[in-house]
């Protein structure tokens, strides 16, 4: 073979091969027909533990590493996930997470109110127990407000659990919610002869009357997937051990600040004790807010039915904020409709509106911004 003038040819270049090698890249993806399926309980540093095969004698639990593909899919307590690979559940096994099933109900919340991010905090639960403290930490309605929305956006049932009724009395906290179709477990935990309820039949509420709170909670919790949620230090953890056994590490209340200090470092599922299958409690670590930017300010009303009647008052666009003229829910609040607690609650609703409106703009202008 002739030579060029330099003394160089082709045949004298080496080609460096491609890294990624020389077969297509392709967007189809194995349809893991074989995998099977479990249940997430716990989640910690990329690693997924879930329940396999369960409640059959052959129930394990398996720990595995989600699939590459998935790195952008977020995977939380709850969730139903298809395994591939070694699922044993063997000491030293490591299981492949492939595939994040239809979830029933997603249960989110952001960071704060102006925060398009959006985080998942457990999948398909059926109910939501809000759980507040009668005092000590104080208990906050705007707290339980936005867990409210958010239980009601994910078409989950919320269950209202106040603890230390021994230490103040909740009438005036349950005043904000006797208009609600929900179920209201009241907690004495101090006094050593406490019976655990303490509730009048006449409030209005699905308040339990028989038995000591653990055991009215544990009636309403059986059968169903919950989700507790609540700021440190109100006893979640507590109530935790005692409907399923466990030993989750409890915590007090800081004598300067007044907070809870947090025990709960990871959302946990734990089997309810003494329950048919499929009986699961998912402890949360202690939320101190609840971001509702994710949710449309339109449908924030609906965690308000005692007011929600009052709009039929209203003139069409109606914001029902305090700016808007000809509100009907101001007349409907002011002749009694939603009861004692009416104003107040008039004022929750407002603010979550407000800060719904916030977002909704904040949201628009970037649209803008991006044309």
């Amino acid at each position: 073979m002739a030579r060029s003038t330099s003394g160089w040819d082709e045949s004298d270049v080496r080609v460096r091969p491609n890294k990624k090698g020389s077969r297509p890249r392709t967007k189809d993806r194995p349809a893991h027909e074989d995998a099977v399926i479990g249940r997430i309980i716990t989640v910690d540093r990329g690693r997924y533990t879930a329940v396999v095969d369960e409640d059959t004698p052959q129930e394990r639990t398996v720990i595995a590493a989600r699939a590459r593909e998935l790195r952008r899919t977020p995977v939380v307590a709850g969730d139903r996930v298809a395994l591939v690979g070694d699922v044993s559940g063997a000491p030293d096994t490591l299981a492949r997470l492939v595939r994040v099933e239809e979830r029933d109900t997603v249960l989110r919340r952001s960071a704060d109110d102006t925060d398009p991010v959006e985080r998942v905090v457990v999948a398909n639960a059926d109910q939501l127990v809000i759980v507040v403290a009668a005092a000590n930490p104080e208990p906050r309605t705007g707290f339980i407000d936005r867990a409210l929305v958010a239980a009601y956006d994910a078409g989950i049932s919320p269950v209202l659990c106040i603890t230390k009724a021994d230490i103040r009395d909740p009438a005036e906290l349950l005043a904000n919610y006797e208009h609600l179709d929900m179920d209201v477990i009241i907690s004495r935990t101090a006094a050593a002869d406490a019976s655990g309820i303490d509730a009048r039949s006449d409030d209005g509420l699905s308040a339990r009357l028989q038995g000591t709170a653990v055991e009215a909670l544990h009636e309403v919790l059986k059968g169903n997937v919950s989700v507790l949620v609540g700021p440190s230090g109100v006893g979640k953890s507590t109530l935790v051990n005692a409907l399923t056994g466990s030993a989750r590490a409890t915590g007090g209340v800081n004598a300067v600040t007044g907070r809870g200090r947090h025990t709960s470092s990871s959302a946990l599922a734990l089997r309810l004790s003494d329950s048919p299958a499929g009986s699961w409690i998912i402890d949360t670590p202690g939320i101190r807010s609840f971001g509702l930017a994710h949710v449309d300010p339109d449908r924030i009303l609906q965690a308000f039915p005692d007011l929600e009647p009052g709009t039929a008052g209203c003139e069409r666009g109606c914001r029902h904020d305090a700016a808007a003229v000809g509100c009907g829910l101001d007349p409907w609040v002011e002749e009694g409709h939603a009861g004692p607690a009416g104003p107040a609650r008039l004022a929750s609703l407002r603010r979550l509106l407000v800060t719904g409106s916030r977002t909704e703009n904040k949201s628009s202008a970037k649209e803008l911004g991006e044309q």
